[in-house]
Parts: structure tokens; C-alpha cells; sequence
């Protein structure tokens, strides 16, 4: 254990980063409001330029092997009626997060959502009010955790490591990731935790809930020396971190299972190479993680139960043939099966072969195939 003088020392420098952080996000927040206002004082319509988040905004960063938005902008003027709605949404959750770093208190997506609703902003749903977080942070250059936004997180971890706590009144605080049976959940706590002893080998990211207790039923963490990962579907962003810490800090190679549809691929896809929709934010993705399957060309070698693809099954692989992040092999390839069969299958789909199958023998003959590649 470190000795008291240390983890004070320890403690001060993580406080001052933090409060560093705190007030340049907080003079960039009051600096938007600032421009705004410099706007009614000249007589003029208040305008914003933002960063444009789509697909063909997005270029492969060499540096930072990852994909970033590209420099195309897009203008939100007041003298347009139509962009008064959504200037005015990001013009209140700039004042809420400067409050939050302020007051130093946090909030959920889901907590910022029914602030506004209570205030009178005319958001639709909480995916219209999560959108302008998102514009909020392009906008001020920095993640919405910094000026204390939270997801709701619904990922989990179990395995061989041992981790140390590092966020105030949990300093010191240490957790072995073996002792909770249904795994720890990963949230801002655990993303910036030390890693304090490790004695897994590699790292097994699943999509599926079923497929996740079921590796920890059939002691995969043991058998495998793993940690296993749950993504519950797209991974959040405090997951993505989570896993680049355990690839880069520890050497651990990574190996995402999703299911052989196209939304599954794009699970896999976002954790390698990043989201069009956070390529402002850098050091999320795990470069050199590997997606191990299910690959649509698994559906035709393992004979799985499919089911037809459906009109929006379709449409998807037709975005993703246009999208940068799929003009490569795993990628490119299972595009073309996908295009040829029409069907797709899920991860419990292998439980045609009984239950225990997918860690006996599927599990073991994928690793084998793409360390081979």
C-alpha cells in the first residue's frame, strides 16, 4: 500500500487537475453566452457554427488511429425561424452545465432531460435533449463529463483485476472484480479506478446479457484468464475508455463478440474505430481490439438458426457500404455475405448445440481463427 504522505500527495494533483479542468470549462461556457450577448449588442441576429457529426464528415486520424470530424461546419442562425427551436435547447444546457460546474454538483442525461422539460424548453424526447449535449460539447471542445453530465451506465466487468478507487471519499477504496458474481458496473468511478493488480490475459467484450452470464456461469475468467466486458448493446463512453485503459495500460488484447446483424457490426466498429457522433472526443476506441464474431459468414459455417432481414436490416448495410470505417476486410467482406444471404443471426443462436457450446467450442475456435489472421 502506498504510504499516507504519497496518497496525499496523490490526492492534491488529481484535485488541482480537477479544478484546472473546472475552469476552463467554465470560461468556455460563459464565453458562448458572452458571444451571444455581443451579438444583441451590436443590433444583430445571434449566430453559432458548429462541427458537422455525420459520416462523411469523418476522416482516419493517422496520429491518433481513430476517426475525427473533418472541418465541414454547419451555421445556426436566429434569423432562420426553424433554428430558434434548437438554439435556444443549446443556449439552456449551456447555462445548466455551467450551474453543474459551478455548484459543482452532477447530473444525468436523463436528470438533464426533465430539468429543461421543468424549465419550459420545448425538448421532444430525452434523444432531442441528448443530441444537444452532444452539440454542447463540440461547441466547447471537451466531453460532457467535464462539465458533470453523466450517462445512465448499464455496462459490466468481471475478471482478474484487482482496482483502487480514486474519486473523492473513495480514495484508497479497493475492489477485486471477481467477488461481485453478477459483475461491477461501469461508471465514471470505475473508468478513472488504478489499476492495481491484474492477472488476466485478454479481454472479452460481449454485446448480450445472456451471453455474458453465461461466460460467467461457465467460468470463461478462469478458464481463459479474461475479463469479460458487457457492452448491453452500444457501448457507452465510459466503456470504450474502460477498454482502451485495459489495452493500452495493461496489454491486454481485445476481442469483441456482437451479434452477426448489422447493428452488431457497428457495435464492434464503434469500439475499434470510433463513432461518427463522438468523433470530437479523442482516446475512446481500442485501435487494435479485434471483432471475433458473430461474422455473417458464421451463420452459414455453424448452420444457425436466421431470421430474414427486415426493411431497416437492409437499409443499414446499404449505410454501412458508404460509411469509411467498412472498406476493409472483416468489415468489407461480411458487408457482402450480409448483401447475398439477407439473414441475420444472434449470439444465443449457437445454443442450438446446447448450452455450453458457445464457450467449449465456438469461443475457442474464433480466437484461434483471428489471432491467426
Amino acid at each position: 500500500m502506498p504510504r499516507k504522505g504519497k496518497q496525499d500527495g496523490e490526492a492534491g494533483k488529481k484535485e488541482y487537475l480537477y479544478n484546472r479542468i473546472r475552469e476552463q470549462v467554465k470560461v468556455k461556457l460563459k464565453e458562448i453566452g458572452g458571444r451571444v450577448i455581443s451579438y444583441f449588442d451590436r443590433g444583430e441576429f445571434p449566430e453559432i457554427e458548429l462541427p458537422s457529426r455525420t459520416t462523411t464528415n469523418i476522416e482516419y486520424d493517422d496520429k491518433l488511429r481513430q476517426y475525427v470530424l473533418g472541418p465541414k461546419k454547419s451555421l445556426r442562425t436566429t434569423r432562420n425561424i426553424k433554428h430558434l427551436r434548437p438554439f435556444t435547447q443549446l443556449m439552456w444546457m449551456t447555462m445548466f452545465a455551467k450551474q453543474l460546474v459551478e455548484t459543482r454538483k452532477t447530473s444525468t442525461l436523463r436528470d438533464a432531460f426533465y430539468n429543461a422539460l421543468g424549465f419550459g424548453i420545448d425538448f421532444e424526447d430525452q434523444q432531442e435533449s441528448d443530441e444537444t449535449v452532444t452539440e454542447l460539447e463540440t461547441l466547447v471542445g471537451t466531453v460532457r463529463e467535464d462539465f458533470n453530465i453523466f450517462p445512465e451506465e448499464r455496462s459490466s466487468v468481471f475478471g482478474r483485476l484487482v482496482i483502487e478507487y480514486t474519486v473523492p471519499g473513495y480514495e484508497g477504496k479497493r475492489l477485486d472484480l471477481t467477488t461481485i458474481p453478477d459483475g461491477a458496473m461501469i461508471g465514471p468511478a470505475m473508468t478513472t479506478a488504478e489499476f492495481v493488480r491484474c492477472d488476466a490475459e485478454q479481454v472479452i467484450v460481449v454485446e448480450k446479457g445472456a451471453v455474458y452470464q453465461r461466460f460467467l456461469e461457465e467460468k470463461v475468467s478462469d478458464n481463459y484468464k479474461a475479463i469479460i466486458i458487457h457492452t448491453a448493446g452500444q457501448a457507452p463512453r465510459a466503456t470504450r475508455k474502460f477498454i482502451r485503459r485495459l489495452n493500452q495500460e495493461l496489454n491486454l488484447p481485445v476481442y469483441i463478440f456482437t451479434d452477426a446483424d448489422p447493428w452488431g457490426m457497428h457495435i464492434a466498429s464503434v469500439i475499434i474505430y470510433g463513432s461518427a457522433l463522438a468523433a470530437h472526443v479523442p482516446e475512446l476506441n481500442v485501435p487494435d481490439a479485434i471483432w471475433a464474431g458473430l461474422w455473417a459468414s458464421d451463420i452459414q459455417k455453424y448452420k444457425l438458426p436466421a431470421m430474414r432481414f427486415n426493411e431497416h436490416d437492409a437499409k443499414r448495410v446499404l449505410d454501412l457500404e458508404k460509411d469509411p470505417r467498412y472498406t476493409r476486410d472483416p468489415w468489407k467482406r461480411e458487408i457482402g455475405v450480409f448483401r447475398k444471404i439477407q439473414r441475420k443471426a444472434e449470439l444465443e443462436a449457437l445454443s442450438r448445440y446446447g448450452l455450453e457450446y458457445i464457450v467449449t467450442d465456438y469461443l475457442p475456435e474464433k480466437l484461434a481463427e483471428v489471432t491467426r489472421r
